[in-house]
């Protein structure tokens, strides 16, 4: 052979020669399935963004109904203390008006008897004006405690003393010092009263 003849290059290794060029097949069937993971359809992505949409829509709706319930309960809060506001300001308003006609009589009477000196008359007017009184106050559930003659009740009445006797059964009240009032069957103030006792009996 001569020594001219061109040099053959060695043979390019299949291995080396797309080194660079593509990436193992291994690197390219884990981006493939990577990839498939986390693809969806465009009817699927679709549907996704309508329930996207429902709820962001229910939630508006919540929203205002909660803002709604709580500009309701505010107005209720304001109106109740109002309401509770005037009740302690005119809670004697009508005890107040039934009471005038009282104090009206009261002062016709103070004004005739300056004039008058009938007795009978006096009385009679103390007496109207004392059944005004009584209407007013039962109009608005007060009731007097009156025990004369019944037994003895620590729950409404005070006794103020015993008294030995022979007229009256043990534990009763013989005599009422001072009237007692319920106001809607809740005691005001109790009765003072004195109870009778049995008398002792001698010795022997």
């Amino acid at each position: 052979m001569s020594s001219t003849e061109p040099k053959q290059s060695p043979p390019i290794r299949p291995d080396v020669a797309g080194a660079d060029a593509q990436p193992p097949v291994e690197t390219t069937l884990a981006v493939e399935e990577e990839g498939a993971e986390l693809s969806i359809s465009h009817e699927e992505f679709e549907g996704l963004q309508r329930e996207l949409d429902q709820a962001l829509t229910k939630a508006d709706e919540h929203w205002k109904l909660y803002l709604g319930a709580h500009a309701e309960m505010e107005n209720l809060r304001k109106r109740a203390e109002r309401e509770v506001q005037n009740a302690h300001k005119f809670a004697l308003e009508r005890f107040f008006g039934e009471l005038l006609p009282v104090r009206d009589s009261l002062e016709l009477g103070l004004a005739a008897a300056s004039d008058v000196v009938d007795i009978a008359k006096l009385r009679e007017g103390v007496e109207l004006t004392l059944r005004q009184l009584t209407t007013a106050m039962e109009k608005f559930g007060a009731r007097e405690v009156n025990p004369l003659g019944a037994k003895f009740d620590p729950g409404q009445q005070e006794a103020m003393a015993m008294l030995p006797t022979d007229q009256a059964e043990p534990n009763t009240v013989v005599q009422v010092v001072q009237k007692g009032y319920l106001l809607n069957e809740r005691l005001i103030r109790p009765a003072k009263v004195i109870v009778a006792q049995a008398v002792p009996r001698p010795a022997g």
